[in-house]
């Protein structure tokens, strides 16, 4: 790796973390020696770069820093229009065009010598897996989950039975064959999981749900993980 990728690569690393990373951390991910990862924070540090911290305690970048746009590297470039085909092969409409414009404007926006990277990457997402069609438009549960919006809704369980809903969505969750809504149920008065190809009708209310879609995501994930540990015993 040269250095100038090494710099940036140091910031990423830093930018990721939600706290201090040591030397020794930095130089096992970058695969160099703790002296040449000395050397490098230093001259971050001279070019300004706000990091905090000293060797043996951990290096924090402070908040507000921002790198010039689109400075990608290849391994970065890949991962998005790899991520960016597969939500063009799975996500609803408006989603996958999205993904698709994505990749568009990045084959314009990098530089020349990087957009073989996205043009022929070789990278593509495949599923041996028979996929469910939405039977609705799904923009409108991404929506509800920003504006922090109820949905009504009708819903058919596995025997096709229908039952009236007033939910709350939180999360949308992705399989290759799938799509899941979860959402706090105010019929049931518990956390459930809705398949979208079984919704037959559906609403967006003007009522926003009284709780945040952050907190009910907690909320769902200690239960889930409460049901996992019951099981482990």
């Amino acid at each position: 790796m040269r250095r100038t990728e090494r710099l940036f690569q140091i910031i990423q690393i830093l930018r990721r973390k939600n706290a201090p990373v040591t030397g020794q951390e930095l130089a096992t991910e970058l695969e160099t020696s703790l002296r040449t990862l000395y050397r490098d924070m230093a001259e971050l540090i001279a070019q300004r770069v706000p990091i905090r911290g000293e060797a043996g305690t951990g290096y924090v970048l402070d908040a507000g820093f921002d790198m010039p746009p689109l400075m990608l590297t290849t391994d970065e470039l890949e991962a998005a229009v790899l991520g960016a085909r597969w939500v063009a092969a799975r996500g609803d409409v408006r989603l996958a065009r999205g993904a698709e414009d994505l990749i568009a404007k990045l084959s314009v926006a990098v530089p020349a010598d990087l957009q073989p990277v996205i043009l022929d990457s070789g990278l593509l997402p495949v599923s041996f897996r028979r996929r469910s069609e939405d039977s609705f438009d799904v923009a409108v549960v991404r929506e509800a989950i920003r504006s922090q919006k109820k949905i009504d809704m009708d819903y058919a369980d596995e025997a096709g039975r229908v039952t009236r809903r007033t939910v709350w969505p939180f999360l949308i969750a992705y399989s290759d064959d799938i799509r899941m809504m979860c959402a706090w149920c105010e019929l049931r008065e518990d956390f459930r999981h809705f398949r979208t190809d079984r919704v037959r009708s559906i609403a967006l209310q003007e009522k926003r749900f009284p709780e945040r879609v952050a907190r009910l995501r907690k909320r769902w994930e200690a239960g889930r993980e409460a049901e996992r540990r019951a099981k482990g015993d």
